[in-house]
């Protein structure tokens, strides 16, 4: 198994795509604290995993903005089960609207969840992978880390930043054995993106079904979506990947949407 008794934490993990990677975490023998806003949804996800094993789950309620939240989540994690080898950093909401619309304080909350949960999360399990000299850190992108969206303003802002972000952990992890890199889906049929098709259709003035075939769709090589597994993968990929060879880098899966 990949990631036998690696423990990870996983943000936005009771629902999404953080559940998917969780699952396919716990069933290759990973230890996984599932932190959400919504704790009991958390727990209630990890037991469910955990049933399910060989691995097994925790749920921890987290909101990746509180530094005081983040911190107990990850001593929590430490205390379960001893360090943190693995952090996704997948928790994010999307708000659509043009920037002349963008009311300041959603443009606050989207780079707040994003950007600064990316941050205060992969600030808080650092020290512990560095004190055993290995560690992964996956930072949940977009393709809007490498291209543009009308509406998407905020929600492009925050994915771009990620990637400086992940490359700053990366030179300064590498001496001490830890990973940084970013995950790139294309368009994932989860809630979030659910939202955003009546959102965009009102805002495009066009029907929810033209949003999903040109808007979302009209670029892939197939008219497919990602799927959470194709990302959980992904995901697998990176946090068991074994030498410094690979950090610092974004991998997208947009069934070709995005091309590099």
């Amino acid at each position: 198994m990949q990631l036998n008794n690696k423990i990870c934490i996983v943000t936005g993990a009771a629902s999404g795509l953080g559940l998917g990677i969780a699952r396919r975490f716990v069933a290759e023998g990973g230890k996984v604290a599932l932190a959400d806003l919504n704790g009991e949804a958390a727990a209630a996800a990890a037991a469910e995993l955990t049933a399910q094993g060989p691995g097994e789950a925790i749920g921890i309620a987290m909101d990746v903005t509180s530094e005081e939240q983040v911190e107990a989540g990850v001593a929590a994690t430490v205390a379960r089960w001893g360090t943190v080898d693995v952090l996704v950093s997948n928790a994010g909401v999307q708000i659509v609207n043009p920037v002349e619309n963008f009311a300041f304080a959603d443009w606050k909350k989207m780079l707040a969840i994003h950007l600064d949960g990316a941050f205060l999360t992969s600030k808080a399990v650092l020290p512990h992978m560095y004190a055993q000299g290995s560690g992964s850190i996956l930072l949940m992108g977009s393709v809007h880390s490498k291209m543009a969206s009308p509406l998407k303003s905020a929600y492009v802002t925050a994915k771009h930043g990620l990637l400086g972000l992940a490359r700053s952990i990366a030179r300064e992890g590498g001496t001490k054995g830890v990973r940084a890199n970013v995950v790139c889906p294309g368009f994932v049929r989860t809630p979030l993106v659910d939202k955003q098709i009546p959102e965009q259709a009102r805002e495009l003035g066009i029907s929810e079904e033209e949003v999903i075939k040109k808007v979302m769709l009209g670029q892939t090589v197939d008219g497919e979506f990602t799927t959470i597994e194709d990302i959980a993968e992904v995901a697998l990929f990176f946090a068991a990947f074994p030498t410094n060879a690979l950090t610092g880098q974004s991998l997208v899966a947009s069934h070709g949407w995005f091309m590099e």
